[in-house]
């Protein structure tokens, strides 16, 4: 799923797109669980619309309208955001991890999993928003409303800072990890990026959260904003579905220290990187280096 870097770099490029433009045509596959908006709804509100901003509320980002109504667009996990000027072979086929030359790529033409297409009257680019397995969501918000999901959201994870965890996790026995990717607590942090933080701190990901110690949760705190900051540079992870707007990869699975690296030394002092679950989700960690 993508995480706040791979959302927020999504953000940053889909800005200059979207801000200043007037909505001529919104065309969307049939009414699914994809759209917490049913389509006929969608179309009527944004047709006609201007688009004055574009936010990121953890992993979601909200497109201001000149009638001060909002677009929240959510990736879901396999969820592509993109310019119909983009071309990239992995918008077709996202096991392809081979990059082709520019001029062997093909523009890409809206498929059956492209359930949002928004046409500006400028004749410009469009925006595209697919989504093969349709965990994506995309609701209309009438001015002065807020969605439910944004309401739950804990600090922002690039603002998070060492009183924060300390508030959340004085009396949570849960691993740190499950604390981590508690949207509640931290907005943003996924698995990934949890793990990287958690290595880059030299805390093990099974420990239970009330048991750090002060500088640990301080320590911790820098962690998770460095692995963020790193991972918006280098342009987010794309492992599996994510590709930026302009239909690249991102680089920063280049530079993942212990993620998906189980049974490979560790970087920092050449143990053996191990794998458990936590909450059901996959964690790798350095059993010398995490204590």
């Amino acid at each position: 799923m993508p995480e706040l870097p791979e959302v927020e770099v999504t953000r940053r490029a889909l800005e200059p797109l979207l801000v200043g433009r007037r909505i001529r045509r919104v065309t969307t596959t049939a009414r699914s669980y994809f759209f917490l908006t049913p389509p006929s709804t969608l179309r009527t509100r944004l047709e006609g619309r201007t688009v004055v901003g574009l936010i990121r509320r953890g992993k979601y980002l909200l497109a201001e309208l000149d009638d001060a109504s909002h677009l929240l667009l959510h990736l879901g996990m396999t969820g592509q955001l993109f310019s119909s000027a983009a071309a990239s072979p992995r918008l077709v086929s996202a096991k392809s991890r081979v990059s082709l030359r520019p001029a062997t790529q093909r523009q890409f033409q809206p498929d059956a999993h492209t359930h949002l297409v928004i046409a500006f009257s400028d004749r410009g680019p469009k925006l595209f928003f697919r989504d093969v397995r349709k965990f994506g969501k995309v609701r209309w918000l009438a001015p002065g409303r807020e969605d439910p999901r944004c309401e739950k959201l804990g600090v922002d994870a690039l603002e998070v800072r060492g009183d924060d965890l300390v508030a959340a996790c004085k009396k949570r026995t849960a691993p740190i990890k499950s604390v981590l990717l508690d949207q509640s607590v931290l907005a943003g942090v996924g698995n990934i990026y949890a793990d990287e933080a958690l290595f880059r701190a030299r805390i093990r990901p099974t420990r239970r959260a009330r048991a750090l110690k002060r500088a640990e949760y301080d320590a911790l705190a820098r962690a998770v904003i460095a692995v963020l900051e790193a991972g918006i540079a280098a342009g987010g992870s794309s492992i599996d579905d994510f590709v930026r707007p302009d239909g690249s990869d991102g680089g920063y699975q280049g530079e993942h220290r212990v993620y998906g690296r189980s049974g490979e030394p560790c970087p920092r002092c050449g143990s053996e990187i191990r794998r458990v679950v936590i909450g059901q989700r996959s964690t790798c960690f350095c059993p010398s280096c995490q204590q």
